[in-house]
């Protein structure tokens, strides 16, 4: 706990980290309150149209947040974007306190959400480096899984509780408050967050051409191996979370959607505990190694749902899926921090998270037909080994390359004075 103490030490990431927890609260307030809107004026036929208005922009978002977080202080492109989402939001229980609300209304808000989904969860951990010292990485990472963990379940509860009481559009404004606090904790970081330039005595011979900054990534094997190893555990966690969750408490095991939402608070009880234990726990020099050795632990959970109607060996795996998924994100998102240049962290961490973002649903796609022939066996394998394998091509990598820090590309830079 003493690392968590220091980091949160820290006048600056404090702030950004209670900021951007409190807008992840209203993150998940969004989503239920324009839900429910939308099923209570328009009725179920439209809530696919909502979801796809939500998540089909993401990855344009993604590609594009990236750049401009490189381009500007990520002081002002995090306060930017919360002030344009919460006016966004906003505009849904001004319009209805008017009687005037569009029909198309809560689906422009849902597609501005979606556009702008990337821009907190790219720049958050671009910024991180810049406010903790190397020893804190582990420690200010695992505070923010455990921070988009807790505000996530705490917004949904919130939500669903508030809707009842005063009214989806209500909830909306409470939304849109969170995000100008944001705003407002961005904007009051004392630290400048510019963008890296290389030294003026050393430009001429570090500089990379544009060509070499958008390859320099895909060159580097650990960054490589790490993403398509996170985007199969993605897969298999979609397919557990998006589909088998569901199916399980609906046919195979007692309790129904109380079922469901005990398999769920498993998950995010193994989520918590696994980011405090990463944060309170730094692995050694070969950081990949322990990476892998998590991935392989949580892929062992999958194969808990083999033991229906046994539910809480079920619910055990969830847990297990959690607690260790956690650390290795934690941990890889430390590695990512080292090795990549500081001028390219925005762009790295946009293009990385949105692809990572857009596994989920093919896992759901991929087991929806096993389980509607009822062949959870197949199904539990087929997870397991896809969340587990990858990680195996982890191990594989030479120990001198598992181990490169890379950390020189960013003791280089210095800081733009602009």
């Amino acid at each position: 706990m003493r690392d968590y103490a220091a980091v949160l030490a820290g006048r600056d990431f404090r702030r950004l980290w209670l900021g951007a927890s409190l807008s992840t609260v209203g993150d998940g307030m969004t989503l239920v309150a324009l839900s429910w809107l939308v099923l209570d004026r328009y009725g179920t036929g439209l809530l696919g149209l909502l979801a796809v208005c939500a998540t089909a922009p993401v990855f344009v978002g993604g590609l594009v947040a990236g750049p401009v977080l490189d381009r500007f202080d990520k002081r002002t492109v995090l306060a930017a974007d919360s002030v344009i989402r919460g006016v966004v939001v906003a505009s849904v229980p001004i319009t209805a306190a008017a009687g005037r609300m569009p029909s198309w209304l809560p689906f422009a808000v849902a597609a501005v959400y979606g556009l702008l989904k990337m821009v907190p969860m790219a720049g958050v951990p671009a910024a991180i480096p810049d406010l903790v010292d190397a020893a804190g990485l582990d420690a200010a990472n695992a505070l923010e899984s455990v921070g988009y963990a807790v505000s996530g379940i705490v917004g949904y509860a919130l939500a669903g509780t508030l809707v009842a009481a005063m009214g989806a559009p209500n909830v909306l404004a409470l939304d849109a408050a969170s995000y100008l606090l944001f705003a407002v904790a961005a904007r009051t970081v004392r630290r400048p967050l510019r963008p890296y330039r290389d030294p003026v005595d050393a430009q001429a011979a570090t500089k990379p051409t544009r060509r070499q900054s958008l390859t320099w990534p895909v060159r580097d094997r650990v960054l490589v191996v790490t993403t398509l190893a996170f985007m199969a555990f993605n897969v298999a966690e979609g397919a557990l979370v998006l589909v088998t969750g569901p199916w399980l408490a609906k046919d195979r095991l007692p309790g129904g959607a109380g079922m469901l939402a005990l398999l769920l608070a498993a998950l995010s009880a193994g989520e918590l505990l696994g980011g405090v234990l990463a944060g309170a726990w730094r692995p050694g020099r070969d950081r990949v190694k322990a990476i892998a050795v998590a991935q392989i632990a949580a892929a062992t959970g999958f194969l808990a749902v083999l033991a229906v109607p046994d539910r809480v060996t079920v619910a055990a795996g969830f847990l297990l899926v959690g607690l260790c998924g956690v650390p290795m994100t934690v941990w890889a998102q430390s590695l990512r921090m080292e090795r990549v240049p500081a001028r390219m962290r925005g762009r790295v961490f946009g293009t990385l998270r949105t692809l990572m973002q857009a596994t989920p649903p093919i896992g759901a796609a991929l087991v929806t037909p096993l389980l509607r022939q009822g062949d959870i066996t197949t199904a539990a394998i087929g997870m397991s080994l896809v969340a587990g394998l990858p990680a195996v091509a982890l191990l594989l990598l030479p120990e001198e390359v598992r181990s490169d820090g890379s950390g020189a590309q960013t003791r280089d830079l210095t800081l733009a004075n602009d």
